[in-house]
């Protein structure tokens, strides 16, 4: 946060402030929600969880440097030389700070919802604008309120615009932060079957990704992938401007003369949009990555971007880390660690992307996708069949409901499969199975924790020589 004081919070959070130490100019310069991560002069705020109470750890965020604590309690010793803001509810306070704060900046917020590829296409379109503009987003898959909340709290005065991405599994989420953030643009990216558990049907889902629209000014666009069958009929239902993007030429944007060049593995096209039509060259592997490309174009065009620009600004993409990030290894070895969630959509463009490297065994080390509710083993089924449609010589499933994807995949023809009910287990196998000129998709949901796999595929194969 950039000028903020505890004079400034008080009136804002219903707060006091505690003790002498605690003066209206004392500069809260950040806050900070894990006192393992304090850094020196940041304001520390303990959150009460079902475990844990955050008020334990004020010493020691006082001990890495803190300047100050917020808190519901008065401490029965105030730390001298410390300043302390009292409130009424700690869990509160981060979502009220960030609308306040959010309420400064006169700059645009593009909005990015959907089932899949939320960060994908997050961190392309910021990729894009950053070619004109300073621009703000948010880090990693921090797409909840308080993650989203925390995001807001590191504008400065020099960002242009703003990329948040938006994540929810209830109805309601979207609504509340919706009316945080107020978008200037709102992006959807599709309609899957990730948390189908919580929300009913993908209609349930799509009618709680919408709830951000009701923040958005009337005027403002919502920019659709065209190619979904919910999203592209979605312009019917709205009384706002609507842009679709996809592949088919039905779109507003889309794409045509795909083609990868086997040796930079770029992906080549030409975009289509209402204003120009000009070629553009992907720096990531998997055709669907035209999708984010082309909100990013679209995104680009309504901010006055130029084709030269929204090109260039492609070219500078670079993942959010466990997002179809390519390890290479020695002996051709490589690794393609997409481990950081998984549904039946991203699943099937993770397997077409293996399917498409140029190695001769391929092989896919997939685990459980959660929050699918009774329709889980029927998705996971489907998830094995693709493995067979996608010609893999190798699957190793891995969690209780991934038994449903090897059955399925031994039946559609997987020369080699192999199920595990946990990760531990599977390892011994995993090393056996590894060879060189090997591509290894590696891709569950979150909590699975696939990283301590690709951790272990890193650990026994060979550096990269050069």
């Amino acid at each position: 946060m950039e000028h903020v004081c505890v004079g400034d919070l008080l009136p804002v959070l219903g707060g006091e402030a505690l003790g002498p130490d605690t003066r209206p100019d004392t500069p809260v310069n950040a806050v900070c929600f894990d006192s393992r991560q304090v850094r020196p002069g940041d304001f520390f705020l303990p959150l009460r969880g079902q475990r844990t109470d955050g008020h334990s750890y004020i010493q020691r965020a006082f001990d890495q440097g803190a300047a100050g604590a917020f808190t519901m309690e008065t401490p029965k010793t105030l730390v001298p030389g410390r300043a302390y803001i009292r409130v009424p509810d700690t869990a509160q306070v981060p979502a009220l700070l960030a609308r306040w704060y959010r309420d400064r900046f006169a700059i645009p917020f593009v909005a990015v919802t959907g089932s899949v590829g939320k960060t994908t296409t997050k961190d392309m379109v910021a990729a894009v604008l950053s070619e004109r503009f300073r621009t703000h987003k948010t880090p990693e898959n921090h797409n909840n309120l308080l993650g989203i909340s925390s995001s807001l709290l590191d504008l400065g005065e020099a960002d242009q615009v703003s990329v948040v991405e938006m994540g929810m599994n209830h109805f309601g989420e979207l609504d509340r932060i919706g009316a945080l953030v107020r978008p200037s643009v709102c992006l959807i990216t599709n309609i899957g079957d990730a948390h189908i558990e919580n929300l009913g049907s993908r209609e349930g889902i799509l009618k709680a990704k919408c709830e951000v629209l009701a923040h958005m000014d009337p005027a403002a666009p919502v920019i659709l992938n065209g190619d979904d069958e919910l999203l592209g009929a979605l312009p019917d239902r709205l009384d706002r401007p609507a842009i679709r993007c996809g592949v088919s030429p039905h779109n507003d944007y889309y794409v045509t003369d795909q083609d990868r060049d086997l040796v930079t593995e770029d992906l080549h096209c030409t975009i289509h949009t209402p204003r120009a039509t000009f070629p553009v060259v992907i720096p990531a592997l998997g055709d669907y990555m035209v999708y984010p490309v082309l909100m990013a174009a679209a995104v680009g065009e309504h901010f006055g971007m130029t084709p030269e620009e929204i090109a260039r600004g492609i070219l500078r993409y670079a993942p959010t880390k466990m997002r179809m990030n390519v390890i290479d290894r020695g002996q051709q070895v490589r690794i393609l660690d997409d481990c950081y969630n998984a549904n039946p959509q991203s699943m099937r463009a993770g397997l077409q992307t293996l399917a498409a490297t140029q190695q001769e065994y391929k092989m896919a080390v997939l685990g459980d996708m959660l929050e699918l509710g009774p329709m889980g083993p029927s998705l996971h089924t489907a998830v094995g069949q693709v493995a067979g449609e996608c010609n893999i010589n190798c699957l190793v499933a891995i969690g209780p409901l991934a038994k449903h994807m090897a059955d399925a995949a031994g039946a559609f023809q997987v020369p080699e499969v192999y199920w595990f009910p946990t990760k531990e287990e599977a390892l011994p196998t995993l090393a056996k199975l590894v060879r060189p000129n090997t591509a290894i998709l590696v891709k569950a949901s979150r909590g699975m924790s696939f990283e301590a796999v690709v951790s272990y595929l890193v650990s026994i194969t060979p550096e990269r020589e050069g």
